[in-house]
């Protein structure tokens, strides 16, 4: 095994990787002892403090922000087969003690110490989402833990996130192994679903909002919901499994909504689903001026903040959904707000709710709060880790 060339940091810099952090910015590194212009993307390296104290391996990008990510103290153990089994069956012993159907998202990058590296799992259909160039380096490697530590009827690359593009990476969706329909068999809180896991979003399915759909389940029966950003019906079938009277889904996809309705067939529940295709808020608007009213109404949007600069226009959209939602819920209606935007603190969606309620002369009273799921760990040293949150309120008179 040829030797590691050597990452040096600046004096400080190793402050928070001892803290338990990951991640090395391209500021940190002492350019002078080891020039980041010198690395290849992807090459693995042995980071030491300014000190010469030698602090992991880390893999290395020169042309990016995060220069750097660390795969480990020990110096003697690389990114390879054998690190990559190893992690993956930590991974593994947390879902299989929190799941009882082999459906969930098996690992989240850097809370699985594995940086870079998703990897969702459909019964024995696995969806690998490879984002960095450290990663992609060891894609053979990567197919060759999973095929070691289980028997995978199929594999699928789904290389084609933004990040890629930052990492100087090519996009790609590959089936690497076995043969994949279509739409993916899972099941989801007791309730079978089908996932576009070659042609959907992401890996095709959202396993993180698992939580929250469970406790949804409990205001629902009997009642009239809406499913605003619906997708593929992930809250709005489970919705009906637990006796909704009608949903509609709403979704400027109409793949997505073909996949909804499919879902909603799977669990016989097809004539009790509405599918409105178009953009959610002129949805919101025309369905006010048709003076519909829904019981449950979910907001579950995409990141409306992808980076800090978006927080004030990404609040004024959470902002003018919630309002718009608030307009059609009956009188003592539920509503569940969710997002995904790790830049929105959970406090400021509980104001955004309160304040839109104020401005409609209502009250909100939150009844539950919602986090992303045990598959999605949260890694105790980096807050990047966490990003989910869901609010549950009823939505009462103005008192």
């Amino acid at each position: 095994m040829s030797s590691l060339r050597t990452l040096v940091l600046n004096k400080g810099a190793d402050r928070r990787l001892r803290g338990g952090h990951l991640w090395i910015y391209s500021n940190e590194v002492d350019n002078q002892k080891s020039p980041l212009k010198e690395f290849i993307a992807g090459e693995q390296v042995l980071v030491e403090a300014s000190t010469g104290k030698a602090l992991g391996i880390a893999y290395v990008n020169p042309q990016t922000l995060i220069c750097g990510r660390l795969i480990g103290r020990d110096a003697k153990f690389r990114l390879d087969r054998s690190l990559l089994v190893h992690r993956i069956n930590i991974a593994l012993s947390l879902r299989e003690a929190c799941f009882d159907k082999p459906c969930y998202r098996l690992v989240y990058g850097d809370s699985d110490g594995l940086s870079g590296l998703v990897i969702d799992r459909f019964y024995d259909v696995f969806v690998v989402q490879i984002s960095t160039a450290g990663m992609e380096a060891v894609v053979e490697d990567i197919i060759d833990a999973l095929n070691k530590v289980f028997t995978p009827s199929a594999i699928v690359l789904r290389c084609d996130g933004k990040m890629r593009t930052t990492e100087g990476l090519e996009s790609y969706v590959q089936v690497v192994q076995g043969e994949v329909p279509e739409l993916v068999p899972l099941e989801e809180n007791g309730v079978s679903l089908l996932a576009p896991v070659l042609t959907g979003q992401k890996t095709g399915w959202f396993y993180d909002h698992r939580l929250a759909r469970q406790t949804m389940q409990r205001h629902v029966d009997g009642k009239r919901v809406l499913d605003l950003f619906s997708y593929v019906g992930g809250w709005g079938v489970q919705a009906l499994a637990a006796g909704a009277s009608e949903v509609t889904c709403v979704d400027s996809s109409e793949y997505a909504l073909d996949v909804a309705v499919e879902n909603a067939k799977l669990n016989n529940a097809q004539d009790r689903l509405i599918a409105l295709q178009g953009d959610a808020f002129d949805s919101c608007k025309a369905l006010i001026q048709e003076q519909e009213k829904f019981d449950v109404i979910i907001v579950d949007p995409p990141a409306f903040i992808a980076r800090r600069k978006d927080i004030r226009n990404g609040e004024r959209a959470y902002g003018r959904i919630n309002n718009l939602a608030m307009r059609l819920l009956s009188k003592n209606g539920i509503l569940i707000s969710a997002s995904c935007s790790m830049h929105l603190e959970r406090s400021s969606l509980i104001d955004i709710i309160r304040s839109n309620a104020r401005e409609l002369d209502r009250n909100a009273q939150v009844i539950e709060q919602g986090h992303q799921g045990p598959d999605h760990p949260i890694h105790a040293a980096i807050p990047e880790t966490e990003y989910l949150k869901s609010i549950t309120c009823r939505i009462l008179p103005g008192v």
